[in-house]
């Protein structure tokens, strides 16, 4: 099992709190990518909170279930991990020849995880020239928690399938949302129902890495109280009316303007942050996905707030689909982001 390596034929497992995602992707990088199979299914949070036996049983069958919608034959599978579970982190080491950089650094990797090795999965890739100091190579770093990888490992194949790649979430849906050929540096930024995952990509590689606690269920909840309704009503609200001003007086946007300052305040500091660590990078746009792409004005809000460029993703940018598939997956597309950077993972 790799955690960030090529992996040959196989399909793509994203399991969100609300929902289910599977693609399996024809092509490859150079030719294009088209979409083969597919299944999105809604499922409950209870299901995927549920760590008894019982518990891992029904969401093995749930996927199984998603497989066979799907139409999916191989059993090679490969699987996001929820940012909250993983750690990453990009580090620059004394460049050597590749091969020499990957053994040496295959005995040190130990020094950029945040926990025992006993107690962790870890993999790494060589990311290149720093592009601050060539003389410098930098190294992407990611491990997860050993019970967790082995919990969800155990999951999956007692339901058949065969893991034979695990990636970060936040890694995936870059690789689906970044811009092809930017100069500039992209930062993209998935706006979740619990955390925010943002990922600044710089000369096609990330360079940042972070995720933020707090999510779009932070910003239904405070809804709710100031309009004294129920959360169903206030998610309605927020998706439907935005940050429009001129919508039931206003009263989401004014509502949630102290989170959306705080949220706007993330980003302005994951920019300069970036921009302080690479002098001559400059982030030139920022691509937002999950529900940052589905709230009306929120990417203008944004790109008030950080004076750059905001622009809802489109993970499907390089996925060749037919208006069959189009018109099947229109009220759900944005929600692919993670599930499809899976499936265009290389295989070098």
């Amino acid at each position: 099992m790799n955690l960030l390596h090529g992996v040959g034929d196989f399909f793509s497992l994203d399991i969100g709190t609300n929902s289910m995602r599977i693609v399996q992707l024809l092509g490859d990088e150079k030719r294009g990518w088209a979409l083969s199979k597919y299944a999105y299914v809604p499922i409950s949070e209870k299901l995927t909170s549920d760590q008894s036996d019982v518990g891992k049983k029904r969401l093995g069958e749930a996927i199984m279930g998603a497989v066979e919608q799907a139409g999916i034959k191989t059993k090679n599978i490969a699987v996001g991990l929820p940012a909250s579970k993983t750690f990453t982190s990009i580090v620059e080491t004394d460049t050597l020849p590749k091969k020499e950089l990957a053994k040496a650094f295959k005995y040190e990797i130990d020094k950029y995880v945040p926990m025992p090795m006993s107690e962790a999965k870890a993999d790494y890739i060589i990311l290149g020239p720093s592009p601050n100091d060539p003389a410098k190579t930098e190294v992407l770093v990611s491990s997860v928690e050993k019970a967790y990888a082995e919990t969800t490992m155990e999951t999956i194949e007692k339901a058949g399938l065969n893991i034979v790649a695990m990636e970060p979430e936040p890694l995936a849906m870059a690789r689906s949302l970044s811009i092809p050929g930017a100069m500039d540096a992209t930062m993209v930024v998935d706006f979740g129902e619990k955390s925010t995952d943002l990922v600044v990509v710089y000369k096609n590689q990330p360079r940042l890495v972070r995720s933020i606690p707090g999510g779009f269920g932070n910003f239904v909840q405070t809804l709710a109280v100031g309009l004294d309704v129920k959360e169903d009503q206030a998610r309605q609200f927020i998706l439907r009316f935005g940050l429009a001003e001129d919508k039931i007086e206003g009263q989401v946007f004014k509502i949630l303007s102290r989170p959306l300052e705080t949220y706007a305040g993330e980003l302005t500091k994951s920019v300069r942050f970036f921009q302080t660590n690479y002098l001559n990078g400059k982030v030139g746009g920022i691509v937002l996905s999950g529900y940052a792409g589905m709230i009306p004005l929120f990417s203008e809000y944004i790109e008030a707030r950080t004076n750059i460029p905001t622009m809802r993703g489109n993970p499907w940018q390089s996925v060749r689909t037919t208006p069959e598939q189009q018109r099947a997956l229109a009220s759900v597309a944005s929600e692919f982001a993670v599930v499809i950077g899976l499936s265009e993972r290389s295989n070098d």
